[in-house]
This record gives structure tokens, C-alpha cells and sequence, in this order.
């Protein structure tokens, strides 16, 4: 006999369709609610109420963690086509034969994106190790940054004691400049980015403070993700703080 239940001749096409009209109702609620969240964190950033991305979608709060239990996995489903423009232009800018257009060039790029996107811009500054995809796109990005720097420096172009760490700094700055200024002053962001990449070109300068250490920076922006709802504080392989410093991988 088989498990499966067959139709009787009372059962209508109508009540045949029902588990169709069902799945079809979820990936129509899902699609929603991604794109509602897409919208609010671009304005509110990370931390933005799941309550009024469940409204914009219109669904119930319910419904929304149904199709996303943790907040990582909706942040991780609404931004991980930004995650993979960064991962672009990066690529992008390894392909320019300058070493310090290309440099410079990504991180005007960056900023660029961050300006527009409060939620990439936390994003950047934070890991979200709850998402494969999300952080994939991330270390391939670094894997480019990591050669764009060796390129520019090899060039003379980029001071001798840029690490990665630097450019996590950067955007971290750049991102709160954006958010205070953005409303009064929008180009106070622009001028704060050609600041910094004036001070990463090679001059005859003082060297200047040690600077973070990667275990640092992996710890921080755990934390900071921890803050925001995506996770927690846990430490991950690879960031013990008994580790060798390694500043040639930026945590960005």
C-alpha cells in the first residue's frame, strides 16, 4: 500500500492547489520582506526595528521570523548583493595598472557605497560569520585589497606601515562622519576620505602609532555585530589574541 495519500473522487482541483498557493504565498512573503528590509536598513542601518520592516513588507512580525529566525540571516539576505558590489570593485580596481589609482580608486568606491547604504556601511565594520556567502565575498574582496596594498607600496606610492587594519579605521571614521554630517554638511564625507588618502601617500613622515592588531580588530567587530542583534560575542578560529599578529589581511 503506499504512504502516499490519493485523491478521492471529492477532492476538488481547488483543495489540490492549496500546498501550491502556499509556497507560492511564502517565497511572495520572503521576496517582501527582503526587500522591505533592503530599504530600512539603507535609511536606519543594522539595528533598524524588525517591526517596521515587517510592516513595510506587509506581513506580521510572526511571519518575518518564520522565514528568518536571527537577525544575521535577514541582514545576510537583503545586503549580500552590496557585499558583492565591494567584492567587484575591488576586483575592479586591481585591474587598473596604476598601483595608487587603483588604491585610491576603491576606497573612493567604498566610501562611495557606505554614504549611500547605512546598513553596508555597518555591515563593512562588523563580520557576520552567521553567513557563508556574505563573508565569502568578503575575504575574496580582502584577498584584492591585500594586493592592491602590496602594489602601491612596492610603487612607492602608499606609506612603508599601512596595514589592513587602516582601512578598517577608515571606513569605521568615514562611516560616523557620514551619519553626523550627512543631513547639514553631504560633502564633509568626501573631503574626510581625500583627507586620510592623503595622509596614506608616501611622504617623509614620522612613522606612526602601532596600530591594531588583526586579533584586535576580528574582536571588535564581533562585538560590534553582537550589539546590533547579529550574533554573538563568541571568538571564532583564527582570532585568538595568542595568535602571531598578521597586519597583511585587512579585516575589512
Amino acid at each position: 500500500m503506499s504512504l502516499g495519500r490519493l485523491a478521492s473522487p471529492g477532492d476538488s482541483a481547488e483543495t489540490r492547489r492549496v500546498p501550491r498557493r502556499l509556497r507560492v504565498d511564502a517565497e511572495r512573503n520572503r521576496a517582501a520582506i527582503v526587500a522591505a528590509a533592503q530599504q530600512v536598513f539603507t535609511e536606519q542601518g543594522l539595528e533598524a526595528p524588525l517591526e517596521e520592516i515587517a510592516r513595510r513588507a506587509g506581513v506580521g512580525i510572526a511571519t518575518l521570523y518564520r522565514r528568518f529566525p536571527a537577525r544575521e540571516q535577514l541582514v545576510a539576505a537583503a545586503l549580500v548583493e552590496k557585499v558583492a558590489q565591494y567584492a567587484e570593485a575591488a576586483e575592479q580596481a586591481l585591474a587598473v595598472p596604476d598601483p595608487w589609482a587603483g588604491f585610491a580608486g576603491l576606497v573612493e568606491r567604498i566610501c562611495e557605497l557606505q554614504a549611500g547604504d547605512r546598513g553596508l556601511s555597518d555591515l563593512l565594520s562588523m563580520a557576520l560569520p552567521a553567513d557563508e556567502r556574505a563573508e565569502q565575498l568578503r575575504r575574496f574582496a580582502n584577498d584584492q585589497v591585500v594586493e592592491l596594498v602590496e602594489r602601491a607600496k612596492a610603487a612607492g606610492s602608499l606609506r612603508e606601515d599601512f596595514v589592513g587594519e587602516d582601512l578598517l579605521l577608515l571606513l569605521i571614521a568615514h562611516a560616523a562622519v557620514v551619519h553626523v554630517t550627512c543631513p547639514d554638511a553631504p560633502a564633509a564625507g568626501r573631503r574626510f576620505m581625500a583627507l586620510m588618502l592623503d595622509a596614506f601617500q608616501w611622504r617623509d613622515k614620522p612613522h606612526l602609532p602601532t596600530p591594531p592588531s588583526t586579533a584586535q580588530m576580528a574582536r571588535a567587530m564581533l562585538r560590534l555585530a553582537h550589539e546590533r542583534g547579529c550574533g554573538k560575542t563568541h571568538m571564532t578560529a583564527g582570532t585568538s589574541a595568542q595568535q602571531p599578529r598578521d597586519n597583511s589581511q585587512p579585516a575589512a
